[in-house]
């Protein structure tokens, strides 16, 4: 098979799993009656609003406020479409957010800049999370890596044993215990940083000091991510790195008297490389997608926020438009692995 037909098989493959997650999330919404629901509550809201107005009018009679009322109802079942079943409804959202049409959130959420289309609402929450979660995901793997390379030349040490310890207890603890020990020593006992947000009142207009405030209110949440995830990391890629070094490759390449160094590089790291890409591809894409729990306690307006919020508030565009953006990005990362396996990893064979 030739690569590029192999690479043509991956991304129908992939393009299929994306469709799929989109239907499978819309057929659970609109099956259960959600859907129906939450905008039969629009549709009341919004007529009474109208109700109200009505009756500020002066000799209106019953008669000519009941048929106003009933047309105003009509019009806005049609516009909200529960007219039609929800099937035939969601049908047709399906294909306009595949064309990236994410349609707006009907008034119900607005972006910082005052728009309610869920686009522009993610695509201003994105920033903060790669300020945020991004950062983190960089942070660990590059610290993670090299303490895994150096424990995997340690094993059974001190050294080793501790750091294993690590692993453990930071894989362990939840996240949102950790962001609040920190905010609780940091921000109310040495008064270091902030509790939480993602500026202060009242900066001037400076460009470089709303900078620096960001990032001095990023430092906890980050250190949160960082704290959380480091001891796994370090010990996933040390395991990877000690499994494949115990390899009859890599015997070979001793007994043959090379050089350790040469040993590390080419006959440890690089075959390690693929679950290694694994691990930081998918963790860049999944950063993309926000951390619940951490931007929530800190009150980050970032992508694990704003999913917070749209399921909390049964924002049916917002959620379909976010399930299919993080569908997206796993799947954009996804043919990215399938590229770099071929060209990084000596023993993928096309």
């Amino acid at each position: 098979m030739s690569v590029q037909r192999y690479l043509l098989t991956k991304a129908i493959n992939l393009l299929l799993v994306l469709i799929a997650v989109l239907i499978i999330t819309a057929v659970l919404y609109g099956a259960t009656g959600l859907s129906d629901q939450v905008l039969r509550s629009l549709v009341d809201e919004e007529l009474r609003g109208f109700k109200q107005g009505l009756l500020q009018q002066p000799g209106l009679s019953e008669e000519e406020f009941n048929r106003r009322v009933a047309e105003y109802e009509q019009q806005l079942i049609i516009t909200y479409g529960l007219d039609k079943p929800w099937y035939l409804r969601m049908g047709a959202d399906i294909l306009r957010i595949l064309t990236l049409d994410l349609g707006t959130t009907k008034g119900r959420m607005y972006s910082f800049s005052g728009s309610d289309r869920v686009s522009d609402i993610i695509l201003e929450r994105i920033p903060y999370t790669v300020i945020l979660v991004t950062t983190a995901t960089i942070v660990v793997f590059t610290l993670g890596l090299l303490f895994g390379v150096w424990l995997s030349t340690k094993t059974g040490t001190l050294w080793d044993r501790t750091l294993s310890l690590y692993g453990a207890i930071s894989y362990a603890a939840p996240t949102w215990w950790l962001a609040m020990v920190l905010i609780m020593v940091f921000a109310y006992q040495l008064r270091l940083f902030p509790p939480g947000g993602l500026q202060s009142p009242n900066l001037p207009d400076d460009p470089f000091i709303r900078t620096m405030d960001i990032m001095w209110h990023a430092f906890l949440p980050v250190a949160t991510l960082v704290l959380a995830s480091l001891g796994s990391a370090i010990y996933v890629y040390r395991s990877i790195l000690v499994s494949t070094a115990n390899e009859d490759f890599v015997l070979v390449g001793r007994a043959k008297g090379l050089p350790e160094r040469t040993i590390l590089t080419r006959y440890i790291i690089r075959p390690s490389l693929h679950p290694i890409l694994t691990n930081l591809v998918l963790g860049l894409a999944g950063s993309l997608t926000g951390a619940i729990l951490t931007e929530t306690v800190f009150g980050w307006p970032g992508m694990g926020l704003l999913y917070y919020e749209a399921i909390i508030s049964i924002i049916e565009p917002l959620i379909l438009g976010l399930t299919y953006i993080f569908t997206l990005i796993y799947v954009v990362a996804r043919f990215i692995l399938e590229v770099l396996y071929i060209i990084v990893d000596p023993r993928v064979k096309v």
